[in-house]
């Protein structure tokens, strides 16, 4: 149930409602009362769950594709390196790519589970994907993962044998034009799912969050008060992916007034470090990883000793005497794997990029000025597979 009533990160929700974000405001706010009702959902579907992804998980030569458009792709790029871990042969691939290129991204005489995340279910992209799976691979799974009852994928799953779908709580379809709710109920779902995050794992994040929305106001008010032109999230493995969520939630409730770009604290090095001057905020999602944290704070240490950022940032489950006054520290996450810190981390992007969004006088449920970019994408063709033949060969 959406929060209502109440004073979010500092605004009315009357005033939110006026300005145009009352939507997205209430479904960042929602977030950390959201969670527990995932874990719940997926441990009372564990045995359905199991009997379904048991088999194929036990298939030594299983290819699992983590696919969706825009932030559903990132999804996939979140939990990749976690499934890696787990000795999966997991991949992310977004369904843009797979209509594109199905020939290169799917491989017809592997095993497949096509696992969709979806908050519309809708998409053109995703549909076509999906149909392009059944087309190509001789042996191909299906697990959906969406916020619609009423979207095609969603039914597509329905009555099939080779299909299994995970229908979240209507809470989770976000009604805003951005992705809040429904990107972290799908990543945690997956994880859950899969045995990433045990059972009950949603308690240490929620937690976390909700302590953290309550506080983190003064920080945001004056990061937002500095008006940078720039921002460059920074994160490593599974904070990879959530790095270019987070860029792209900022890009999208600010409608690109304000620039922003993600990368890796050791990626940035080669080349991108060029774009940070002093009207450039640089944030950087701290692992709990002990071999990607060293390099994670040798890079902050390094971007705050050149002196040329606007603000350097440090978001982190652990406490240490490097990260300075300008840190986020999470309450009670000290001993949270990455993908657990995903969750409060990016809240706390959606927060900035929601109060940047409003300081820019841009209407936050509906930013886009031009109208030129939608809540569910619209005006994609999709084209008959024509064949390998049609492959030119190099």
């Amino acid at each position: 149930m959406l929060v209502v009533d109440k004073d979010i990160l500092g605004i009315s929700t009357a005033g939110l409602d006026a300005a145009g974000g009352g939507l997205t405001a209430r479904e960042i706010a929602q977030q950390p009362g959201v969670w527990p009702q995932i874990d719940a959902l997926l441990d009372s579907s564990r045995a359905a769950l199991d009997a379904f992804l048991g088999p194929l998980l036990a298939r030594g030569n299983l290819r699992i594709v983590l696919t969706g458009a825009g932030t559903s792709a990132f999804l996939g790029e979140c939990l990749a390196p976690a499934m890696l871990g787990k000795g999966w042969r997991a991949e992310a691939v977004p369904t843009t790519d797979i209509v594109s290129g199905p020939q290169r991204f799917l491989q017809a005489d592997v095993p497949t589970l096509l696992v969709s995340f979806a908050r519309s279910g809708s998409s053109p992209e995703s549909l076509a994907a999906v149909e392009l799976a059944d087309q190509l691979v001789k042996n191909v799974h299906h697990l959906v993962i969406t916020c619609n009852a009423d979207g095609e994928l969603y039914r597509m799953a329905q009555g099939r044998a080779n299909a299994y779908a995970i229908l979240l709580p209507d809470a989770t379809h976000d009604r805003g034009f951005a992705m809040t709710t429904s990107f972290t109920s799908m990543l945690l779902a997956a994880a859950l799912a899969f045995g990433v995050l045990p059972s009950g794992a949603a308690s240490v994040p929620s937690a976390a969050a909700a302590s953290l929305h309550a506080t983190a106001l003064p920080l945001l008010q004056s990061l937002v008060a500095q008006q940078f032109k720039r921002v460059v999230y920074l994160g490593s493995n599974e904070l990879r992916g959530l790095a270019r969520e987070a860029s792209l939630k900022l890009l999208e409730l600010t409608d690109g007034r304000v620039v922003a770009l993600f990368d890796t604290p050791l990626g940035f090095r080669h080349g991108p470090k060029t774009i940070v001057d002093d009207e450039t905020l640089v944030v950087v999602l701290l692992s709990n990883d002990s071999q990607a944290r060293r390099y994670d704070l040798d890079l902050l240490r390094e971007l705050r000793n050149d002196g040329r950022a606007g603000r350097v940032l440090a978001l982190s489950g652990q406490a240490a005497p490097e990260l300075g006054a300008d840190c986020v520290l999470l309450q009670g996450a000290e001993g949270a794997c990455d993908l657990a810190l995903a969750l409060p981390y990016i809240l706390f992007c959606q927060s900035f990029a929601l109060l940047q969004s409003l300081a820019q006088g841009i209407r936050p449920d509906t930013p886009s000025v031009s109208g030129t970019v939608n809540r569910v994408v619209r005006g994609v063709t999709i084209y008959p597979y024509a064949g390998e033949q049609h492959v030119p060969r190099c």
